[in-house]
């Protein structure tokens, strides 16, 4: 080989090594996978749903099926992760004897760092809701047109996460602005662990720029809320009394056609005794709306139940603040300078337009580690050690 093959070799396996020791490193100490344990838990469980009267107890059986799931893909991610470690050691053996394996190597490496974030951020999604589909709704703050347009900015860039992600979308109520944006927009996202990443997203957004609604140019400050519950399954009851809700019908505002347009399809619910109002208008069945109306009603009564057996408020739905300035989690800046910042991990990025074309994983990831370490009793990840990206270009 020459010297400069010499040295891709050198670099190569110096790479792999680096890589296979912070893989079984973080095997070990995030205990990825129990095999041992694991594996008789799972027969277990197999034996449970096996069982002549295992649908007994609806509640109990859906229990063990998400358990089972879980440790099923524990078990398909470590040996996948394995497969893939197995894989790269032969590459660096070939790259020993001369082959060239340049482009296979990187797309391996590539491929095992995918498959661990993949695997590391599923770890830190253990919560009683995580797995299940999420309830979004977004609010403008004070500030009219303005945040109005922020709003839809914000909704829209979801729409693109989901999009990213192959979820699936249903768009459960879009009002919109006198003059631009939405004064409300909730959305069904479907997906794996649709709630739990999304949860990160919950509280106040603030963007900052030159408003394109103001003649003289000037810099102006915008607020929106960002709230989320996970949508519920069919056999969770919520018992709501007819008599504790005021059902109105009107005509829907936004496009929808000739229909939806001229009679009075859309549906607003409003649950009297905890004054929460919900409505729906993307349907031009009056019924269907107010099925779509009641599910979110549901979800948001059982997520404010849960909170009242809970310590911290923001355990489900997300902690909700004033939409206002002091209470975001996270800025968007446009003007003077082009950056993203979260207030809570302190996580940055300067491709302003790569975030609201839908790119929310870094942070979710950010906000996802320091939640796991401060639940383990681990410090948080200094503001030295977390990356920036102020000089990426969207």
């Amino acid at each position: 080989m020459s010297e400069g093959g010499q040295q891709w070799q050198w670099s190569s396996r110096n790479r792999f090594d680096d890589t296979k020791s912070w893989w079984s490193g973080r095997l070990h100490c995030a205990a990825i996978f129990d095999a041992a344990h694991a594996s008789e838990e799972l027969t277990a469980l197999e034996a449970k749903a096996s069982a002549p009267d295992f649908w007994k107890d609806p509640d109990q059986a859906q229990q063990v099926l998400r358990r089972r799931r879980r440790l099923q893909d524990d078990r398909d991610l470590a040996d996948s992760l394995r497969q893939k470690v197995s894989d790269l050691e032969v590459l660096v053996d070939w790259a020993g004897q001369g082959e060239s394996v340049d482009d296979d190597l990187q797309a391996a490496l590539d491929a095992l760092a995918t498959e661990v974030e993949t695997g590391e951020i599923k770890k830190m999604l253990g919560g009683e809701h995580d797995d299940k589909n999420a309830i979004l709704t977004i609010h403008p703050g004070a500030g009219g047109t303005e945040s109005q347009d922020w709003a839809e900015m914000l909704a829209r860039a979801y729409l693109r996460w989901a999009e990213r992600r192959d979820f699936k979308v249903e768009i459960i109520e879009w009002q919109p602005g006198d003059e631009a944006g939405i004064k409300a927009a909730t959305l069904t996202v479907t997906g794996d662990y649709a709630y739990g990443l999304l949860l990160a997203e919950a509280g106040v957004h603030r963007l900052v720029r030159i408003s394109p609604f103001d003649q003289a140019a000037r810099r102006h400050t915008s607020f929106a809320s960002v709230f989320v519950w996970p949508e519920l399954p069919d056999d969770v009851e919520v018992e709501i009394d007819e008599k504790d809700l005021r059902i109105d019908t009107y005509r829907s505002s936004g496009a929808g056609g000739q229909h939806v347009n001229v009679t009075d399809s859309a549906v607003r619910i409003t649950h009297l005794s905890t004054n929460i109002v919900v409505s729906c208008q993307n349907e031009r069945s009056q019924h269907r709306n107010r099925d779509a109306a009641m599910k979110v009603l549901k979800a948001r009564l059982f997520d404010l139940r849960q909170k009242e057996q809970q310590e911290k408020l923001d355990q489900i739905g997300g902690e909700k603040k004033d939409i206002a300035f002091g209470s975001q989690i996270r800025n968007y800046v446009l003007h003077p300078y082009q950056m993203v910042k979260d207030v809570r991990t302190k996580f940055e990025v300067g491709a302003v337009d790569r975030v609201l074309d839908g790119d929310f994983d870094p942070f979710i990831k950010a906000y996802l580690m320091q939640k796991a370490s401060a639940a383990h009793g681990a410090p948080s990840p200094k503001k030295s050690a977390v990356r920036s990206q102020k000089s990426e270009k969207s």
